[in-house]
């Protein structure tokens, strides 16, 4: 039996199995009706939220901008991955352009100046994914989906993101799960429209006796991608669940999840830039380029044991993940409550990307070296293809949170305390491989080329492994990183008055190694050894002040840090004699929280400094820069009879402090565009609801040195629901209705540029019982 028919028989299993229970669930009210007691007009700001807080307070109550995302609400952007979800997030700038994974992604100003989320840490029920958010290469969106299996979405901008969570002074983003309170579930098949792609997701929660219930949700999906390639570019899916007891003082839970998933990455393609503007090029569009094709050969890679690996390009990112989780909330006596969060975690796989090495130029003396032409003449453009072929060996974590928390009657208030101490054990695994090859120009289904420059027998190959970018890529990276934090809060609520301070201390200790190939061999001689201790005090200080029921007013200060990983390696010593580099955010906030009948805000004012150290693989550049951001942050939501709008804008005024490179002093950082905005409206009307979300971002430099510029644009998404029958739900959504071309990255030297995708419509079919 092939992989591709075992996996449609597991699917078909775990179907069969929802199925089975369905006689018993019919009497049941459907999926979904316990929800419509939710503030539906509003931000939802006397929901109690759980992220970013030692213990659930409500919005209106809590000193720190928080938004919280239902799964009608996550609907409404139509998203593709689950970094897309993020784009309706007032102050998050999310570029989810890579596909499923590869985000980069950060907030207020706070910068991304080399990938990944540094300073935003990705959760799944208020533990870590992976506990740095920007390992090259392997992102912690790599290893999340979004499914049925979501409940809803918590996301904290600044503040107490500083203490109650390591390596993320930016914020924290928390993917929750549902646990099976909401009884029933649903089955449901989504198809592409103009694309190849066929998708099946279930989910089910059932009350097992009086006091358990359990919860099971998953997805399967095969297809070519939004970005065909003529090859069978995405599949795989997930299986998560859970069993809840209920206690007599609390409750215990245990959660699986299991993730085997395939899907393409999308990178840069070549493009012209001319007086610091983008304009695409004949063949290649960067909508829809896609690089993987059917003409490619087998990648031959080197492990870190020196061995030759085949590697099949086109399987782009394979995210294996298996977790096993425990959590525990108990009321242990005298007012006292005890909560346990653990995780463990394997997480391996394998990152195959194509990168421009440069853009494509027309040459005489080709020919084509791969695909039905094999062996003929080729006159076109051609460019140099970096095959990124990174084993992800091992990403595996374990995890533990646990905080004792308690209220006391103090000064005719409350005071209520709570001390944690979270522990971490994160391996960071990686062996890099890079390849170059001779490639048609073209962004559908590409050919290798042989030139006078290929190596004689291996069609297309240019330059292998350590004769790539002088030697600098083929890596061996051995580490593991040991964190223990103790926090503590002190929150402090008298009237219409709440005060909080907590304080987080953090010591890390990493050990391992990490080598760099010589002559395509890993000499052992040249391994360096890393054995270091960093530790950091965070804080964060916070005031809200109610003036009445539906109006409250907040300030806060703090201070976090985000400790570095693999961005560090290959540079100075990491043996413990010299000083480690961090990176240290400050912030400043203070804001306003007002509902007035259907109308709901949040507005709030930021400053964010930020002092940091990186290293950035595609350019081989260390650098240490510190940046200032100021800004105001504005969400909203208002309702009026059938219609809902909600909406948010981001307006952020960073600049570029202090840099070895003193020509970018001042200067704007790169990706940083002054205004960030989304409006969401829907309407319903009868069985039908009718929705579009509009994205939009003005326009920003590319480089630091403000020489390369990043257009404006704006994306519209859409989406209908028609309730066919009481359980029979059909719906369908457009992502980027009006194809539009939008830039969210581009190289230094303006050879290349990442674009969002183009127009991809999706269809679906849900039954609910």
């Amino acid at each position: 039996m092939t992989s591709h028919s075992l996996k449609l028989t597991r699917m078909a299993s775990l179907v069969s199995l929802a199925v089975f229970h369905m006689g018993s669930a019919l009497a049941q009210e459907a999926a979904g009706t316990a929800s419509s007691d939710k503030e539906k007009n509003s931000l939802n700001l006397n929901s109690v939220i759980v992220t970013g807080t030692p213990i659930g307070t409500s919005k209106m109550k809590a000193s720190v901008s928080i938004s919280s995302l239902d799964a009608d609400q996550i609907s409404q952007s139509a998203p593709t991955n689950a970094a897309e979800i993020l784009r309706a997030v007032p102050g998050v700038r999310a570029e989810s352009s890579g596909g499923e994974g590869n985000a980069n992604l950060t907030v207020r100003g706070v910068p991304i100046s080399a990938g990944g989320a540094r300073y935003v840490q990705f959760q799944e029920d208020g533990l870590p994914v992976l506990l740095f958010g920007d390992i090259a290469f392997a992102t912690p969106d790599m290893y999340l989906r979004a499914d049925g299996s979501l409940s809803h979405l918590e996301v904290v901008r600044g503040g107490t993101a500083s203490t109650m969570a390591t390596n993320a002074p930016g914020g924290i983003i928390n993917f929750i799960s549902k646990n099976g309170k909401e009884k029933g579930g649903s089955i449901g098949i989504t198809k592409g429209l103009d694309f190849n792609q066929t998708r099946f997701d279930f989910d089910y929660g059932a009350a097992l006796s009086p006091k358990t219930r359990m919860f099971i949700a998953g997805f399967y999906r095969n297809g070519d991608s939004s970005r065909p390639a003529g090859v069978t570019a995405e599949d795989g899916g997930q299986l998560r669940a859970n069993i809840t007891h209920e206690l007599d003082n609390g409750y215990i839970r245990l959660s699986v999840k299991h993730l085997d998933d395939k899907t393409p990455m999308n990178m840069p393609v070549p493009v012209r830039t001319v007086n610091g503007s983008i304009s695409e090029m004949t063949g290649i569009d960067p909508r829809t380029a896609s690089f993987y094709s059917p003409y490619w050969t087998r990648d031959i890679a080197l492990d870190k044991n020196n061995n030759k690996v085949s590697t099949n390009v086109n399987d782009g990112l394979h995210a294996v993940s298996n977790a096993f989780g425990a959590e525990a909330s108990l009321n242990v006596g005298n007012g006292w409550t005890l909560d346990e969060k653990f995780r463990k975690s394997t997480n391996t796989g394998r990152f195959i990307s194509i990168f421009p090495a440069d853009n494509a130029n027309n040459s005489s003396g080709m020919t084509y070296a791969t695909g039905p032409n094999a062996g003929k003449a080729y006159s076109g453009p051609a460019f140099t293809a970096t095959v990124f072929n990174t084993s992800l060996d091992d990403l595996g974590s374990t995890s533990n949170d646990v905080r004792l928390s308690r209220a006391f009657e103090l000064a005719e208030g409350k005071l209520a305390t709570t001390v944690g101490y979270f522990t971490s054990i994160q391996n960071v695994a990686l062996t890099w491989n890079f390849n170059q090859y001779l490639m048609q120009a073209s962004g559908d289904k590409p050919a290798l080329l042989n030139s006078a420059a290929t190596v004689a027998g291996s069609p297309g190959l240019l330059a292998q492994g350590t004769d790539v970018w002088g030697g600098c890529c083929n890596r061996a990276i051995d580490a593991q990183y040991k964190t223990n934090a103790l926090y503590t809060n002190l929150g402090w609520e008298k009237g219409d008055w709440n005060v909080d301070a907590s304080l987080r201390y953090d010591k890390q200790n990493a050990s391992g190694t990490y080598n760099q190939a010589v002559k395509q061999t890993y000499i052992q001689a040249n391994t360096k050894f890393i054995n270091y201790d960093v530790n950091h005090t965070s804080y964060s200080v916070g005031v809200n002040y109610r003036l009445n029921k539906d109006l409250a007013l907040f300030a806060r200060t703090s201070d976090g840090i985000a400790f570095n990983a693999d961005r560090i390696m290959f540079g100075n010593p990491l043996d413990g004699s010299t000083p480690i580099s961090t990176n240290i955010v400050k912030q400043n906030e203070a804001g306003v929280k007002w509902k007035n009948g259907d109308f709901s805000s949040f507005v709030t004012l930021f400053q964010a400094k930020t002092s940091e150290s990186n290293f950035e693989a595609t350019t081989q550049k260390f650098s240490s820069n510190t940046y200032d951001a100021k800004g105001l942050e504005v969400e909203a939501s208002y309702k009026i009879g059938a219609f809902r709008m909600t909406g948010g804008l981001t307006y952020t005024n960073a600049s570029i402090t202090a840099a070895a490179d003193k020509s970018i002093i001042g200067k704007t950082p790169r990706r940083q565009a002054k205004y960030v905005y989304q409006i969401a409206p829907t309407y319903t009307m009868g069985d039908a609801v009718f929705g579009a979300s509009l994205i939009g971002t003005s326009k920003s430099f590319g480089d630091d040195g403000n020489t390369l510029t990043l257009g404006g644009f704006n994306v519209l998404n859409a989406f209908a629901n028609y309730q066919l029958t009481e359980r029979l739900q059909a719906s369908i959504s457009i992502n980027n209705l009006l194809n539009t071309l939008g830039y969210t990255e581009v190289e230094g030297d303006g050879h290349a540029a990442r674009s969002i995708n183009g127009r991809s419509i999706r269809a679906t079919l849900k039954y609910s019982f």
